[in-house]
């Protein structure tokens, strides 16, 4: 991965030299600028109609806050100092508040670690080395290295994930229960805008259908290994299912009535998350699963028991 594939994270709290650096206007246009090739200070000044000297004192208030690198180089007469930013994307974040009473236990699962599967071509998976098995073919998924899958993809079908129910060892009640893992749509090669209907089931009970946009393939995953063509699906997006006493939800947005009662987890000693697409869903697009090693979150499916404080 290239320097430009990186995505800066600033914290607005310890950050404040990159803030400072990019409160200018000058040095947001030297910036985009930059985006789409690399530059001497001599292009920039005339391109930006800016003096050599002004422009390198921009360059070098951005070099100091690690918003560019630059490198020097022979030029015709002397040396020049070629310009490029070190980033691909910049995030401005606050620090979220840690809970001193921890109030939740959280498992993640590998992709590959699922109980039972049905599936349908297109259809495979990957570790971060090779193809397990062979694609297209359901029964690749029986092979025992599939334990090291970063990527799951099928046609329609579904996967199904066990895992241990803690809350039967405690004496708090639970207040919520969230599945996040990165998902996109499947279709050969990749398009953006391929809807997919993808539902969850939890403990056999569904509990709704998040709407996939499309198999995403315009850039390279931030976690996908450079073997992995580029034709392929290459990132997803992460959603956070969860089901509380209210209904269930995708990222906050409802999607069903189905209540935490209505998944009885005291009378299982395993939450069973079961994700995939029907065969007589509106929009059978298809599924990827990312896990680590792949696409732009690098973990499998993680499982968050909340409890009541």
């Amino acid at each position: 991965m290239n320097e430009q594939e990186n995505t800066i994270v600033i914290n607005p709290l310890e950050d404040l030299n990159k803030i400072k650096a990019l409160a200018s206007e000058p040095r947001i246009q030297m910036l985009n600028l930059l985006r789409s090739k690399t530059l001497n200070i001599n292009e920039i000044a005339e391109v930006l109609n800016l003096p050599q000297s002004t422009v390198a004192t921009h360059i070098s208030i951005l070099e100091e806050a690690n918003l560019i690198t630059t490198e020097s180089v022979k030029a015709k007469k002397g040396n020049q100092k070629l310009c490029k930013p070190s980033f691909r994307e910049l995030l401005i974040q606050f620090p979220e508040e840690k809970n001193t009473e921890e109030n939740f236990i959280e498992i993640e699962m590998p992709i590959g670690i699922f109980t039972d599967c049905s599936t349908t071509a297109p259809c495979g998976l990957c570790s971060t080395e090779k193809i397990i098995g062979m694609l297209d073919i359901p029964d690749s998924f029986l092979n025992p290295e599939r334990m090291k899958a970063g990527l799951l993809w099928c046609g329609s079908g579904s996967f199904e994930y066990k895992f241990p129910n803690n809350t039967l060892y405690g004496q708090k009640k639970i207040s919520k229960l969230e599945i996040s893992m990165e998902l996109s749509s499947e279709t050969p090669g990749t398009n953006s805008n391929w809807p997919s209907d993808i539902t969850m089931w939890i403990n056999r009970t569904e509990i709704g259908t998040w709407i996939s946009p499309g198999d995403f393939g315009d850039k390279r995953g931030k976690y996908t290994p450079q073997w992995w063509k580029l034709e392929g699906s290459q990132y997803g997006l992460l959603k956070h299912f969860s089901v509380t006493d209210e209904g269930s939800f995708v990222d906050g947005v409802k999607i069903s009535d189905v209540t935490l009662q209505d998944l009885a987890i005291p009378e299982h000693h395993s939450i069973r998350v079961r994700v995939g697409v029907k065969e007589n869903a509106e929009h059978m697009g298809g599924m990827n699963i990312f896990g680590k090693g792949f696409g732009n979150y690098d973990q499998g499916i993680i499982l968050r028991t909340y409890f009541e404080q």
